[in-house]
């Protein structure tokens, strides 16, 4: 098992910074990636970028240049820095932790930008 925990969301004027993270504990040995997926209102949830163990990145078009995801593999702790944040980034924001096996989810937490 992994547990998932978020923090760092808030309200933020469109063009500001936030930066999300998102504490792993349990079974972390397992984790081959982690990343940050979003869920806007009546929308599905989208990936926003992943991180695997070895460091590869992939991100969502609609972020790249913008977010930067990166992981402390001491601190077992993965971030996802937001800049220049837009009105249509507002969402509830969700860690994933993935294992060859199993996915985990954290609780979310809500980035809204709005000026």
């Amino acid at each position: 098992q992994v547990q998932l925990v978020e923090s760092g969301g808030g309200l933020v004027q469109p063009g500001g910074s936030l930066r999300l993270s998102c504490a792993a504990s349990g079974s972390i040995f397992s984790i081959n990636a982690m990343g940050w997926y979003r869920q806007a209102p009546g929308k599905q949830r989208e990936l926003v970028a992943t991180i695997t163990s070895g460091g590869t990145t992939i991100y969502a078009g609609s972020v790249k240049g913008r977010f930067t995801i990166s992981r402390d593999n001491v601190k077992n702790t993965v971030y996802l820095q937001m800049n220049s944040l837009k009105p249509e980034d507002t969402a509830v924001y969700y860690c994933n932790a993935r294992t060859t096996s199993s996915g985990y989810w954290g609780q979310g937490t809500q980035v809204t930008v709005s000026s």
